[in-house]
């Protein structure tokens, strides 16, 4: 059995840029974005979260797999193209 590494225990990567995924800016620029930035000591696993003021700080762990499986899961059952 494998060990699963504990996402929430490791930092973003010092050299990675958090990237904005924005959309329907409803209260301005970058009001309504989720952000994404890939953690240190791992292949393939980020760090999720809500630009918003009031979501500041808070943010899930996803493995690069679990984050595909939420995207594409999410847009099918939203009926969306890719």
């Amino acid at each position: 059995m494998a060990i699963t590494q504990n996402l929430y225990e490791l930092s973003a990567a010092a050299d990675a840029p958090t990237r904005n995924w924005c959309g329907g800016n409803l209260g301005g620029d970058n009001e309504t974005c989720v952000t994404t930035v890939p953690l240190a000591g791992t292949a393939d696993s980020f760090a999720v979260g809500d630009s918003k003021p009031e979501g500041a700080g808070r943010e899930l762990r996803m493995t690069g797999a679990e984050l595909d499986s939420f995207a594409l899961n999410w847009a099918r059952s939203r009926c969306l193209a890719l």
